[in-house]
């Protein structure tokens, strides 16, 4: 149950936004939780109605429009922005707003926006794993375990009854399969690898603290409401990408060699070495 400190300050986040997940992303929760509380608040009655204030001169509003993007992270709509200065006596039209919060959010992101560059992931140091939907076996629904090698695109698909204990199994099916343990595992932030968030450091699963020292794994997961941090990881479910993925009736066959364009291989030599890359991470350091 949520206090009611965490509470307030997601319904100020919601009626700053007027968005579930725009507000999930500034108080660090599940879109979800954002609209169970949103609900629980209307069927108590709602907000009050703000009565109309007297006109002030347009810098105000302007200055009012740069606080509220500022507070948002550059999230807030500006149907939500026009209803605000509604309320403090704003006469003009939508249009006019949203022109005004687009210029806001243009600069705001400008400033404080996110400097990325292209990820070139080395061999052997980086896998990725996530949950797709599997198909039904009698009646019961089944999930698939996706991982991947982030440098050579090598897939594995393991299909598993859920995602509790059968997640150590599948992880380790798939590290069989890579022939070599990898140094970071990133994933998604499930109850099976993450159980909290305190002040923005994620609080692991003591299952996932073993299955990690037994393999020699560092586990990594993104940072919620940010998808520049997960990677492709949400794509793992996708058909399309399983499908060109081993699964396990696999195992015994070793695929084939045959060199496509953009596809390489993970257990392949490369930069003049002799040493494949899958057996360079299974060394020990």
């Amino acid at each position: 149950m949520k206090k009611p400190e965490a509470v307030m300050e997601i319904l100020e986040a919601y009626d700053l936004t007027g968005s579930f997940r725009a507000a999930a992303g500034l108080v660090g929760c599940d879109h979800k939780t954002v609209a169970y509380w949103v609900r629980q608040r209307e069927e108590a009655g709602g907000m009050p109605v703000v009565e109309r204030s007297r006109p002030a001169m347009e810098r105000v509003f302007l200055a009012k429009i740069e606080e509220l993007v500022d507070r948002s992270h550059g999230q807030i709509r500006a149907d939500k922005a026009h209803g605000k200065l509604v309320a403090i006596g704003y006469q003009g039209s939508p249009r006019t707003t949203r022109r005004w919060v687009a210029d806001a959010k243009r600069r705001w992101r400008r400033k404080h926006g996110r400097r990325t560059r292209p990820w070139i992931p080395e061999p052997g140091l980086w896998m990725q794993w996530d949950y797709g939907d599997g198909p039904k076996i009698d009646s019961v629904v089944t999930v698939l375990f996706c991982a991947w090698l982030a440098w050579s695109r090598f897939r594995v698909v393991v299909p598993l009854r859920d995602k509790t204990l059968p997640m150590v199994l599948g992880l380790d099916r798939a590290l069989r399969m890579f022939g070599g343990c990898p140094t970071y595992a990133l994933t998604d932030n499930e109850r099976t690898v993450s159980v909290d968030h305190v002040c923005g450091i994620a609080v692991r699963n003591p299952q996932i603290v073993e299955v990690a020292r037994h393999y020699g794994l560092t586990i990594a997961t993104c940072v919620p409401a940010d998808p520049e941090s997960v990677g492709a990881a949400p794509l793992l479910d996708r058909p399309r990408f399983r499908s060109r993925g081993r699964t396990c009736l696999d195992e015994g066959i070793r695929p084939a060699r045959r060199r496509r364009p953009g596809h390489r291989f993970d257990d392949r030599a490369r930069g003049g070495t002799s040493v494949a890359s899958g057996q360079r991470s299974s060394a020990p350091t």
